[in-house]
């Protein structure tokens, strides 16, 4: 008889410790995506200078995301991994700044932790995706599976510290101060870059972002992006941004300006359509975008689909772009000579888990 009530003591306090753990500790949180995609241009070789996606006429890979983030408490932590050419830096050093590594398979996405000071501040540390834009590079994040100029030639991550506070559930101001350049995990020389985001959500569905982002050595972008559901079947993104490269003594500075529109509509609840129209232009200066020439503008026109089977989606999706000037283009046809235009059509599975 007492062994048995030792028994059932033992069982009952087993049992409170498991419970009393699982209130104070929550399990860790794991997830990511595998993509692959194939893609073919017109010309008949790689033709617009996008992030990603630039295999021609190959079935390839884009990338393995991992991450593991947990909440305990106060405390926060987000572990971001990537592996494949997707997640990795193709045609700059990689995140340490490593020149020698421009081919490696392996990136860092996000590492930071972040603590509530109180109900409604809050701070982050670490290396960040960036807050600047409306895409990203996962490709669960976003409608399409190309990329738009905007993204391209915006910032991927920035490494600092940063501030949010939450007036309410309709406005939040975050402020922060970050590495001399973008997309490295260590500062080239000094902090001395300053970001802030004001979000701002108006009604019920429709969210606002305006981001700012400042240094000497990474230049000045400021940034739009907002996002309406419109209806349950119907949403609209818009993305603008202004950027100014930093100084040069080589001349005038230049930059990019730019805008892109994204309507959406789900015509059941496992296809959806999508537009991504955008129009870039490239400031006259010493900067050089992935995009026109100084002066120069391109219009791209994307339509994709998303055709959901579980957490697989296939996205089929043809891209059309037109750059202003014939002579300036940095399109050419089969022959290599400079055209205005230039089309693609691509395929992409993404699996989200």
């Amino acid at each position: 008889m007492k062994s048995k009530l030792l028994l059932l003591l033992s069982l009952t306090a087993a049992t409170f410790a498991a419970n009393a753990q699982e209130k104070t500790d929550p399990p860790l949180t794991i997830g990511g995506s595998v993509d692959t995609y194939y893609k073919y241009d017109f010309s008949g070789h790689n033709n617009i200078p996008t992030s990603f996606a630039s295999d021609q006429n190959s079935f390839s890979i884009g990338m393995v995301n991992l991450f593991a983030k947990k909440k305990v408490g106060k405390a926060s932590f987000v572990g971001d991994l990537s592996f494949g050419p997707r997640g990795q830096y193709q045609s700059v050093p990689n995140g340490d700044g490593a020149t020698n590594n421009a081919a490696n398979s392996f990136h860092i996405q996000n590492l930071y932790v972040a603590y509530d000071l109180t109900d409604k501040l809050s701070v982050t540390a670490g290396y960040m995706a960036t807050f600047v834009g409306y895409e990203v590079i996962s490709p669960v994040g976003n409608f399409n599976y190309s990329t738009s100029y905007l993204f391209t030639n915006g910032p991927f991550q920035n490494a600092g510290a940063k501030f949010t506070y939450a007036f309410s559930d309709k406005v939040s101001l975050s402020a922060g101060l970050y590495n001399d350049l973008w997309n490295v995990y260590t500062a080239a020389s000094k902090i001395n870059t300053i970001g802030t985001q004001l979000m701002v959500a108006p009604v019920k569905g429709w969210t606002a972002y305006v981001n700012f982002l400042t240094g000497p050595a990474s230049g000045t972008v400021v940034d739009l992006t907002t996002s309406y559901q419109i209806t349950e079947a119907f949403k609209l993104g818009v993305n603008a941004a202004n950027f100014d490269a930093p100084k040069s003594p080589a001349g005038p500075r230049g930059g990019y300006v730019g805008a892109a529109l994204y309507p959406q509509l789900a015509v059941s609840s496992a296809v959806s359509f999508g537009l991504r129209a955008e129009y870039f232009k490239t400031k006259d200066g010493v900067w050089v975008t992935a995009g026109p020439a100084a002066n120069e503008s391109v219009t791209a026109f994307t339509l994709s689909a998303n055709i959901k089977g579980g957490p697989l989606t296939f996205i089929p999706e043809v891209r059309l772009d037109n750059a202003s000037k014939e002579a300036t283009s940095i399109f050419t046809n089969k022959n290599g000579v400079a055209t205005k235009s230039a089309s693609q059509f691509g395929l992409a599975a993404v699996y989200a888990f």
